[in-house]
């Protein structure tokens, strides 16, 4: 009995041993899989990683190519546009403006009645309000009433109807031009005579008129009309396509101040004036010549001073004794300029050095060194730009000059 028990018991343990070795390996191979799980888990999430990476570099760098395409695209298509404008800068100026005033109107037009309803207590119709201008004539139209030229500087060639008693020495005083402007600009000849009704065409300055051909510079247009190239520079209507070299578009209009028609007759002979020796001068209390050489652009309302060349670059001398107030760059066109305060109302002011020999602040006396003539700034050759100030007004030097 005792060894049956025995091999009872023996047998039950047996089996627990069984038991607890399979629940190890179910345990051994649960943990297994689920580190394999894990494993593949992490490996999944970083392939998921480095895809989503490269997604998204490759995206950001698809867009930065195609943007760069698109800029690139648009800044051809804008460069083309804005050179083409460029190139034509000053043809198609007054196209643009009549057509922009033109739309405006047009614009006022249409707009005008929304207006006017906005405003309360107002039920009056704006286009049957009369104009004030034709109330104003119709109360003060005097028949006696006469035209008048404007006095208003002039942009711009004008066409001018000849009246009865014109002869083309009265219409060219009328507008402030020489007679040989009139000629030329009408292809008349000394012995031509205007008829009253007949159309002429009056330049704005004494001069000619030039339409740019294709080679045209502003020297080679100086030469062609025995003028001055600075002339051509200075004058406020003249455009170019580019102002540092003052090139010209094929096909503008140039007026060339002082100008003269090549081969034609003049009804009154050209001097040119040839400045003393600036040096040799010295009269107290007198403005004497700050430069000697030839005089290429006389004082006008355009030009408020005297261009003296000369190709030799002499100093440049101060015409009165004084006090420096300036002697710098100037970047609006003057460049390397000196202005000296005379003290008694009086100031000079010379342009253009290439160098300057004064500071601000130093005592000049009448003739003394203050600079060497140049070509800074806005100048197309070398040559000084001389003007006199009286009580803060420019006055033409040649009345004072001995």
């Amino acid at each position: 009995m005792k060894k049956f028990n025995f091999k009872v018991h023996r047998k039950n343990k047996v089996t627990s041993l069984n038991e607890g070795t399979d629940l190890a390996k179910r345990r051994r191979l649960s943990l297994i899989r689920a580190s394999g799980i894990l494993r593949r888990l992490s490996i999944a999430m970083a392939t998921l990683y480095k895809d989503l990476i490269t997604f998204f570099s490759e995206l950001i760098r698809f867009l930065v190519k195609v943007s760069n395409r698109s800029f690139v695209r648009f800044e051809t298509i804008k460069g083309i546009f804005v050179t083409v404008l460029y190139k034509q800068r000053g043809r198609y100026a007054s196209r643009f403006i009549h057509s922009g005033m033109a739309g405006l109107a047009a614009l006022g037009v249409m707009v005008a009645p929304v207006i006017a309803q906005e405003f309360p207590g107002r039920s009056a119709n704006p286009w049957d309000i009369p104009s004030p201008s034709s109330v104003l004539s119709a109360s003060t139209q005097d028949p006696d009433t006469t035209t008048q030229i404007s006095d208003k500087v002039r942009d711009k060639t004008l066409n001018y109807t000849v009246q009865q008693g014109d002869t083309v020495s009265t219409v060219a005083n009328k507008f402030g031009v020489s007679t040989d402007t009139i000629l030329w600009q009408n292809n008349l000849s000394t012995t031509s005579s205007i008829k009253p009704g007949q159309i002429l065409e009056v330049l704005p300055v004494t001069g000619v008129l030039h339409t740019v051909q294709k080679g045209d510079t502003v020297y080679s247009i100086a030469k062609k009309y025995d003028a001055s190239p600075q002339a051509i520079v200075d004058f406020p209507y003249n455009t170019f396509v580019n102002d540092e070299t003052f090139e010209l578009a094929v096909g503008q209009v140039v007026i060339v101040p002082d100008g003269v028609k090549p081969s034609a007759t003049q009804s009154s002979p050209r001097i040119r004036q040839i400045t003393p020796d600036a040096g040799t001068v010295v009269a107290s209390g007198v403005f004497v010549w700050p430069a000697g050489g030839t005089i290429t652009q006389y004082y006008s309302w355009y030009h408020p001073g005297i261009d003296v060349a000369n190709r030799a670059a002499p100093n440049i001398l101060a015409a009165d004794s004084g006090t420096v107030i300036t002697s710098s760059w100037d970047p609006s066109g003057y460049g390397n300029k000196v202005i000296i305060d005379h003290g008694n109302g009086h100031q000079t002011l010379y342009a253009h050095m290439q160098r300057l020999y004064v500071v601000v602040g130093q005592s000049v006396a009448r003739g003394n060194a203050i600079g060497k003539m140049g070509s800074t700034g806005r100048s197309t050759g070398t040559h000084l730009h001389f003007e006199i100030l009286k009580n803060g007004v420019k006055i033409n030097p040649l009345g004072v000059l001995r």
